[in-house]
């Protein structure tokens, strides 16, 4: 047998793995060369470690325990190919005009991901077209090293504790934020969600951060208009008890707008 059947497993017996398949396809399409991702054969846990942020005993976790598997992501060059495959395949002619001026030059991935954001029924579909690329990867690789994948054991759901009437709970045992914190811990804190999300998570935590900088923005000029109002005309009456304030979201092109074009 030569050294290359070895490595890939050939003649090895076939391990049953309980598969992840979320987190092995984020660790799949993450090829930044600062983030290495490993799967574990028995228990199929992906673990992703970063250079500078790890625990060293992470990686002296991984060195001692010769089941974690070193994941390979799909490189940039590839990924982009698919970007290429999927836009011909978009009906809309000015959006397919837009994807593929989208690609053109150095951010062509983050420029794809905010054209579609605007359009939800082709953004699900490069999802799901996306999603069927990685697999192909995933199962050669997963077949190089003699694994064969299987349904993760499904947890029952845990009671509930009873609640007590008439007990207040404290916020930072609903996960509340905390006031009176430093903007660095709050920062720190969010880089470790950040690390522990998948790709479609942070997509959508920054469509609705998006969101909020965008509404922001909005309030701020009308709190300064309605200055500028006030030096010249007087003050309006204060609107009755039982009125309510329309709330409308931004457009797309006003999420685009605040993200600087």
């Amino acid at each position: 047998m030569s050294d290359l059947e070895q490595r890939q497993g050939v003649g090895q017996p076939i391990r049953d793995v309980p598969v992840d398949w979320e987190a092995l396809e984020d660790a799949f399409e993450n090829n930044a060369p600062e983030v290495h991702s490993y799967l574990h054969a028995q228990s199929g846990e992906v673990l992703r470690v970063v250079d500078g942020l790890a625990d060293p005993e992470m990686h002296a976790r991984i060195a001692s325990d010769p089941g974690y598997l070193r994941i390979e992501p799909v490189s940039s060059r590839e990924q982009y190919r698919w970007m290429e495959r999927f836009i011909p395949m978009v009906d809309e002619p000015t959006l397919r005009a837009q994807l593929s001026q989208a690609i053109d030059g150095k951010g062509a991935f983050r420029r794809f991901k905010d054209v579609l954001i605007a359009f939800t029924t082709e953004r699900e579909r490069w999802f799901a077209f996306r999603s069927e690329r990685l697999r192909v990867f995933m199962e050669a690789w997963m077949s190089a090293n003699a694994l064969r994948p299987i349904p993760r054991p499904v947890r029952p759901p845990e009671a509930a504790a009873p609640s007590r009437p008439g007990k207040a709970v404290p916020p930072e045992a609903l996960g509340g934020v905390r006031r009176g914190r430093s903007l660095d811990s709050i920062r720190k804190e969010l880089e470790e969600i950040i690390d522990a999300l998948g790709t479609r998570d942070l997509d959508k935590i920054l469509t609705f951060a998006e969101f909020v900088r965008a509404r922001r923005a909005q309030k701020s000029l009308a709190r300064t208009e309605a200055a500028s109002r006030s030096a010249d005309a007087p003050p309006a009456p204060p609107p009755p008890e039982d009125s309510a304030v329309d709330f409308e979201p931004p457009s797309s092109q006003q999420r685009t707008a605040s993200r600087g074009g």
